[in-house]
This record gives C-alpha cells, sequence and structure tokens, in this order.
C-alpha cells in the first residue's frame, strides 16, 4: 500500500503465514522481473514469492516448489471499453496499446500472441493499472491474481476475460540450488496450507470475491 508501505495481498499473508511457521521475521527485499534470476542465484534473499509461475526455464536455473495457486495471462482494461476485448484476435490490432512491465513473462506473451499490436513497455509494473485508467494505454497483460487486485481497487478498471484466461499454469516459491532444505519445508507448508484451506481462503479474498461484481460487468 502506497499510503502505508505495507506489503498487501495474496503472496504477502502467504509469506507471513511462512514467517510465522519458521519462527523467523519476515523481511522484504526488492527486485524487478529482469534481475530476478540473477538476483534469486546471487543469494539476495532467501526465496520469493510473488506471483511467480512455475517454468521448465526457471527449474533448470534454481528450485522452485510445488504450486500453490493456478494461475494464467488474462487482460485489465477500462470498464467502458469490456465489452470489446472477446478474445486475442479482439486485442491484436494496430490502434490497440498494450502496456506490459519489462523482462518477464508478460512482455513475453505480448510479443509472441499480440504482433499487431501497439505495444508499449512500462517499468514500474504496479503503475500500469492506473495508467491503463487514466487512457496511457488500452490493455495490461497481467495475472489472474493481479487482474482481481487490481479490479478490485479501481473501479475506472475491468477484467472482463479473468474467466478465460490465455494460459494455464501454477505459481510457485523460487529459491537459489543450495536450499533443498528449505525447499523441502515449503513444500510441506504449503501442503498443510492448502489441506487446512488457507490458499482457498486466500483465494477467495484477494481473487475471486470481484468476480461478480466487478472482473466481468454487463456489455
Amino acid at each position: 500500500e502506497p499510503d502505508t508501505g505495507e506489503y498487501w495481498g495474496f503472496d504477502a499473508d502467504l509469506a507471513e503465514d511462512l514467517a510465522d511457521s519458521l519462527g523467523v521475521d519476515l523481511q522484504y527485499v526488492p527486485t524487478s522481473w529482469p534481475t530476478l534470476m540473477d538476483d534469486t542465484l546471487a543469494g539476495k534473499f532467501d526465496l520469493a514469492a510473488c506471483g511467480i509461475t512455475i517454468t521448465d526455464a526457471r527449474k533448470e536455473q534454481a528450485l522452485m516448489s510445488e504450486g500453490y495457486l493456478v494461475n494464467g495471462k488474462t487482460i485489465i482494461c477500462r470498464s467502458e471499453d469490456a465489452a470489446k476485448y472477446t478474445d486475442l484476435e479482439s486485442i491484436n490490432k494496430p490502434e490497440v496499446r498494450v502496456m506490459v512491465n519489462p523482462g518477464g513473462l508478460n512482455e513475453k506473451f505480448a510479443r509472441e500472441n499480440l504482433p499487431d499490436v501497439t505495444l508499449i513497455v512500462h517499468d514500474v509494473n504496479q503503475d500500469i493499472p492506473g495508467l491503463i485508467a487514466e487512457g496511457a494505454a488500452d490493455i495490461m497483460i497481467t495475472e489472474i491474481m493481479e487482474a482481481g487486485y487490481y479490479v478490485g481497487q479501481d473501479e475506472r478498471l475491468a477484467a472482463p476475460l479473468i474467466n478465460e484466461p490465455f494460459t494455464h499454469g501454477e505459481l510457485g516459491v523460487l529459491m537459489p540450488k543450495g536450499s533443498e532444505d528449505l525447499l523441502e519445508y515449503v513444500n510441506a507448508f504449503l501442503e498443510e496450507e492448502k489441506r487446512s484451506g488457507r490458499l482457498d481462503d486466500l483465494a477467495d479474498e484477494y481473487i475471486y470475491q470481484h468476480q461478480e461484481e466487478e472482473l466481468a460487468p454487463a456489455a
């Protein structure tokens, strides 16, 4: 939250739970999508949990936990434009301005699947929803999890395709090789979070609560 400096959301709550389970204080370390893997391998932090999709490429370089949340690529747009965008074909036009953060899977997805759009790369990911709402671009490529949060925070935004994501994957916790003991602990922790219903509760709170009211407004 910019006003308080506190971290809020699915991953933040999950990280707090993990820190409590380990009996340690949680410390946040800044990173970015372009530097995420380098920062992980350099040991700048013990683990990363910030909407990181499990991929073979990441598993070749580092350790990744079992998945804790099904996720996928979707869009956010201005509420008044929600009816325009029904699939990739309706987005993939030169007059549609798509804004993404650099160096991550959002940019990769846009370049591979939306070759005809006007692509705008903006360095600060959390700025993009506000820029969409203000008209600086038309579409943000993001994950289901982020879409639920952003739309819930700003009534000017909509996520009309959140129930029909373009891709399907799982989020996991990233850590450097050599952290096998921590990986084993994290996997056991995540299994207990699933078993207890905690992960479902977090998903309801931060992702799905806005689907009926906010994410798919009537055309």
